[in-house]
């Protein structure tokens, strides 16, 4: 029996991702402004182990030697998101150019080495002057945030060939405004929906400015995760249709469909608020490409009593969990591409965020990390991905998460994702088998894969 063969299509994308408050450090350094999330994490009880991005990974200051941690592993393209604070220290109007300077030297570091940079504009820290002035929950955070794309765009698209608007609103507005665990940390069901909406008018907003300025192409990061029934009762299927529309299609939906689906109304009942039609005029522009961020599935029961939902994931018996407690499930991947060019058409797309947090032995004498339940995770999902290309899915790359270990937000550094290993005491980046895998996988196209 002939083995599949799991070469990707040539032209394939592969690359590596991060984000600013992560992995930077120097948060307010050369001028820059706070940050939500240096707010945050400077308040006692908000941190596990009362951790902070103030030194993070260094990347500030060793971006070059971490531009050679890339072109070791061959990558294509690089995704790395802006601190909105250290370029416009207060969310508007004077620009900091020191900071703007850094991501160009970052760029220009990243071509010099044959490696195209993806930049995101915005990865979850808010400066916190604009904060103070309400936030997402401000209609005029749309005018601002086009604003300063427009700043990016004016120093930086000549040379960034993809541009993305933003990353992973829902998590900005499930974990910010309704349960409180991330920046910037509020607790109230009626400002979720308002911040969602405004984040999505900021998203096309940013892509108008873009269609004025930029040249190349800009889109938008969504984190889909499917939900499965955990039965067939009327109930749990309800239950997953609440669950799907609040997670996967209250930003999908306004940013590509010009609308929100009807269960949004259902699950925030009086605190869902009757949206002016304009505004869905604002948040559907055309995207050049839609970036998924994919990690793990759920499996959904109805619970009466779970917040806001009426819905919670059931565990599954007999599988390898994440130590961020997500199940490894390769087929919701595969799942959530399809279902995604089904629901909203062939868009191109990629897989901006995909990996692992797992246990990380110590440094072998081989110099190198040995993680197999990690290595294990990037092949499963790599097939995964070949299996949604072969179904007709127009999916041109694919990004791991992430380059090295680095702030894992709320859970500080308790949980590593990274292809490098990083020893925070030192800074000494160490390769994992992962990143050994996730080479050959770039050098061969995926044909590494065939016997795996």
């Amino acid at each position: 029996m002939t083995r599949p063969s799991f070469r990707f299509p040539d032209g394939f994308h592969w690359g590596a991702a991060t984000s600013a408050y992560q992995i930077e450090g120097s948060p307010l350094a050369d001028g820059a402004g706070p940050s939500i999330w240096q707010r945050f994490a400077h308040t006692p009880g908000m941190m596990s182990n009362g951790d902070n991005g103030d030194v993070a990974c260094d990347h500030y200051r060793r971006y070059k030697d971490d531009v050679q941690l890339m072109k070791a592993l061959g990558l294509h393209g690089y995704r790395f998101s802006i601190n909105w604070a250290r370029v416009l220290p207060e969310g508007t109007g004077r620009v900091n150019a020191k900071g703007l300077d850094f991501y160009s030297r970052l760029v220009d570091e990243l071509l010099e080495n044959g490696i195209a940079p993806n930049v995101t504009l915005f990865h979850w820290d808010l400066p916190a002057a604009l904060d103070d002035r309400g936030g997402w929950l401000n209609r005029d955070s749309a005018h601002w945030f086009a604003a300063y794309a427009e700043v990016m765009f004016k120093s930086l698209d000549d040379r960034v060939p993809r541009w993305a608007t933003l990353n992973e609103p829902w998590v900005v507005t499930d974990g910010g405004y309704l349960h409180g665990a991330l920046a910037p940390g509020h607790r109230n069901r009626y400002e979720a929906p308002i911040a969602a909406h405004n984040l999505m008018r900021a998203s096309g907003a940013g892509i108008q400015a873009y269609r004025a300025h930029g040249k190349h192409e800009i889109g938008v990061v969504f984190n889909i995760e499917p939900k499965y029934p955990h039965s067939d009762s009327a109930e749990d299927l309800a239950a997953t249709r609440r669950a799907h529309a609040y997670m996967n299609q209250q930003f999908a939906d306004p940013a590509l469909l010009g609308s929100y689906p009807p269960e949004l109304k259902e699950i925030f009942g009086d605190a869902w608020p009757d949206f002016p039609a304009d505004d869905f005029k604002l948040t559907r522009q055309k995207v050049d490409f839609v970036g998924i961020n994919y990690y793990t599935r759920a499996v959904v029961k109805h619970d009466p009593h779970a917040y806001p939902l009426k819905a919670v994931p059931v565990r599954q018996p007999n599988q390898t969990y994440t130590e961020t407690g997500w199940e490894v499930f390769e087929q919701g991947l595969t799942d959530t591409l399809v279902g995604f060019r089904d629901r909203y058409g062939d868009i191109p797309l990629f897989v901006t965020e995909n990996g692992s947090a797992f246990y990380d032995p110590p440094v072998a004498e081989n110099g190198v990390v040995d993680d197999p339940l990690r290595t294990n995770y990037l092949r499963k999902h790599l097939k995964a991905v070949h299996k949604a290309i072969e179904a007709g899915v127009n999916l041109k790359g694919y990004y791991a998460w992430s380059l090295m270990d680095n702030l894992e937000w709320s859970l500080g550094f308790s949980k590593r994702f990274g292809l490098y290993h990083v020893d925070f005491a030192t800074q000494q980046r160490t390769p994992k088998a992962t990143a050994k895998l996730y080479a050959q996988v770039i050098q061969s196209n995926g044909s590494v894969l065939d016997d795996a």
